[in-house]
């Protein structure tokens, strides 16, 4: 997907997403004002709006009227048990590769 296919709105979507893999914003992390980052990416506060909304039906982040935005508690889980699934299914394939190595190996020396 090209970047001009994608919407301002996902692209701060896919921007909070990345930040809460990568541990920069940790569980109970208040996000930039939806003005902030309104200026941040150069959308309209409704733009930021409309990622917030969807950034929450994810269970990403949750809202306090008057208080911002926040990182949940459950989203570096859902981060870290998807690394940690991504993780046992490469070991997986690594030491299914390996046996298959180890049998070619064997054929040879036969």
């Amino acid at each position: 997907m090209s970047n001009e296919s994608v919407q301002p709105y996902q692209r701060i979507v896919q921007d909070v997403r990345d930040r809460i893999r990568s541990g920069e914003w940790i569980a109970g992390t208040k996000l930039p004002s939806t003005r902030e980052l309104a200026e941040e990416y150069g959308v309209a506060a409704g733009t930021v709006q409309r990622a917030l909304t969807e950034l929450r039906a994810a269970g990403l982040v949750y809202s306090h009227q008057g208080r911002g935005s926040f990182v949940t508690s459950t989203a570096n889980e859902s981060s870290n048990d998807s690394t940690a699934r991504t993780l046992r299914a490469l070991e997986e394939q690594i030491a299914d590769l390996a046996a298959r190595l180890e049998k070619i190996e064997k054929g040879r020396d036969d």
